[in-house]
């Protein structure tokens, strides 16, 4: 019985997830999660680094998110992000460029 009790809390946790994800709203104008990180000089430097269709892409979601908030309107459900399709297309550079920048602060110390 004890072995079934982590799956259970995982099966809850993933179920709370997905509805937090919802209730958020960012997914009903298309955009992803990483297209709602504020950005700092760090989250800038990692846009600059993403590849051009991944840049084009992220623009195209937030002008499209735009032009709809400014209508009021939400995408049809067909057209929303899904919490499965949701990538974090930004975390691996904006790790890099966290990493290079306290990496940079350390031997300025020196």
């Amino acid at each position: 019985m004890a072995t079934r009790a982590p799956v259970a809390a995982g099966r809850l946790l993933g179920g709370v997830r997905k509805w937090y994800y919802n209730m958020c709203g960012f997914n009903k104008i298309g955009l992803m999660r990483d297209d709602t990180i504020y950005e700092d000089a760090d989250v800038k430097e990692a846009i600059r680094r993403l590849p051009e269709g991944v840049y084009n892409d992220r623009v195209f979601r937030i002008k499209r998110a735009l032009d709809l908030s400014m209508k009021h309107q939400i995408l049809p459900k067909d057209q929303w992000t899904k919490y499965e399709e949701d990538i974090r297309y930004l975390t691996p550079y904006l790790d890099e460029v966290i990493r290079e920048r306290k990496e940079k602060e350390e031997w300025m110390k020196k």
